[in-house]
């Protein structure tokens, strides 16, 4: 998975039924290049009662995008925006957006 994205982004979903919506992502699985993003792809799930004299419910819950649906959105500009990583002068590297070379 590219290093562009992690856990706690504000993100914007680029394709599919949520199309540009945003959220924030709450879980990353790096092996499937699925995130899991607040409030997006919601989908309805049947809950079975587990106690005696318990009723079934129906819950709605986020189900994990693949990653190449979204994009960062950068806090400069408020748009969509490619990742770059820049070089500093003390040996750190700190992510770039490649429109306006604003932080991450």
């Amino acid at each position: 998975m590219p290093a562009r994205l992690r856990k706690g982004d504000l993100v914007i979903v680029i394709s599919g039924k949520d199309k540009g919506r945003e959220g924030k992502i709450l879980r990353m699985d790096k092996k499937e290049e699925r995130v899991l993003v607040e409030g997006i792809n919601i989908k309805k799930m049947h809950r079975r009662p587990r106690k005696a004299g318990e009723k079934g419910s129906i819950i709605q819950a986020p189900a994990p995008l693949n990653a190449s649906n979204v994009m960062p959105k950068c806090q400069n500009c408020g748009k969509g925006a490619r990742i770059g990583v820049k070089v500093l002068a003390e040996g750190g590297k700190v992510r770039i957006c490649r429109r306006c070379e604003g932080e991450f």
